[in-house]
C-alpha cells in the first residue's frame, strides 16, 4: 500500500478558522482553581517495567495554536486560544522505541529496523492509531502496571501541544523560533537523513521531552477537526465526538520545518500506517 503523502491535509475537509467561536467565554478564576495542586508529592520521573521512561509535566495553561503571522501558518491552527491543562501528566519522554514496542506485544513493524538502518532504539513507525491504542491497552494490562495502579493512553491534542511547549508560548517551537539541524531530525536539504534517528539523539525540550519536533508524527487520541478551535472547551478539550480522521502531530524526519511546527496540525485515518508515523504515551496513576 503506497504511504500518504506526509503534511497532507486529510482529504474532504475544508479549512475556514476565520471565524473565531462564540462558545470560548469561560470563568478564568474557576478553571484556574482546579487545577491539581499536588505535583510536589508525585515523583518527577517514572520508567516502567518495559524500561519506558516518563517525566511529569505540571498541570497548567497556554495559548494553543498559531497566529496568521507565524510563518507556516494554517488556518486550522487557529484562532488563538488559551487551554487549561488541570492535571499533572507523566508523558513519554520520547515516542515509543521500537524496543519497547517489541518487548510488549512480541513484533517489531518499523521499516527502518535494524537491519534497514535503523534500530531498537529507534521509534517504531508502520503502525496505526489503533496500533498505539492496542499497545496502550496492552501494556495496562501487564501484571507490574495494574499491581502499581497504573494504566496507558494516547496524549489528547492539547496536552500534546502543551508538553511540546513546555512553557514557552509564542514561539513556532518548544525551544524558540527556528528549527535546525542540531534540534532534531527533519527534511534539512543536504542535512536531512532519509529515515528515522534514535529517540535520545537530539536534546530534550525544557521540560525533558525528546523528539517533540520531527522524527516521527506522533498520533494523539482525539478526532480531527478542522474549525475545532473556533467553539473547543477551555479546560481540558478532548476533541470532537467523531470523525474521519485521527491527529497527528510534531512531523517527521521527511517533513520540512514548518510542517514540525508546535501548532502544526495533520491527520490520518486511524487504519493507516506510514514510516514516518509512531506514537507517544501518557502513563496515568490510580485516577489521575
Amino acid at each position: 500500500m503506497a504511504e500518504p503523502e506526509a503534511g497532507a491535509e486529510p482529504a474532504g475537509e475544508r479549512r475556514d478558522a476565520g471565524r473565531r467561536g462564540r462558545g470560548r467565554a469561560f470563568n478564568r478564576d474557576e478553571l484556574f482553581s482546579t487545577l491539581k495542586t499536588d505535583t510536589a508529592e508525585q515523583a518527577k520521573t517514572l520508567t516502567n517495567a518495559a524500561g519506558m521512561a516518563f517525566v511529569l509535566v505540571p498541570a497548567g495553561s497556554f495559548e494553543m495554536g498559531s497566529a496568521a503571522a507565524e510563518t507556516g501558518h494554517r488556518a486550522n491552527e487557529g484562532p488563538v486560544h488559551e487551554v487549561v491543562v488541570g492535571r499533572a501528566l507523566y508523558v513519554g519522554v520520547h515516542p515509543v522505541a521500537q524496543r519497547a514496542f517489541a518487548a510488549v506485544t512480541g513484533r517489531n513493524p518499523a521499516k527502518f529496523h535494524a537491519a534497514a538502518g535503523g534500530g531498537p532504539d529507534h521509534p517504531v513507525e508502520m503502525v496505526s492509531w489503533d496500533d498505539a491504542v492496542g499497545f496502550c491497552q496492552r501494556l495496562s494490562e501487564s501484571p507490574a502496571d495494574r499491581a502499581a495502579g497504573r494504566s496507558y493512553r494516547l496524549p489528547t491534542e492539547a496536552e500534546w501541544e502543551y508538553a511540546c511547549r513546555a512553557g514557552k508560548g509564542g514561539t513556532a517551537f518548544g525551544h524558540g523560533a527556528a528549527f535546525t539541524p542540531d534540534l532534531g531530525n527533519f527534511a534539512a536539504g543536504d542535512a536531512q537523513s532519509g529515515r528515522t534517528t534514535p529517540v535520545d539523539r537530539y536534546p530534550a525540550n525544557a521540560w525533558g521531552l525528546h523528539d517533540t519536533h520531527g522524527n516521527v508524527w506522533e498520533w494523539c487520541a482525539d478526532w480531527y477537526g478542522e474549525n475545532y478551535y473556533t467553539a473547543s472547551a477551555a479546560r481540558d478539550p478532548g476533541g470532537p465526538a467523531s470523525g474521519r480522521f485521527r491527529v497527528l502531530r510534531g512531523g517527521s524526519w521527511r517533513n520540512q520545518a514548518a510542517a514540525c511546527r508546535a501548532a502544526y496540525r495533520n491527520a490520518l485515518a486511524p487504519h493507516m500506517r506510514d514510516s514516518a508515523t509512531g506514537f507517544r504515551v501518557v502513563l496515568v496513576v490510580g485516577d489521575r
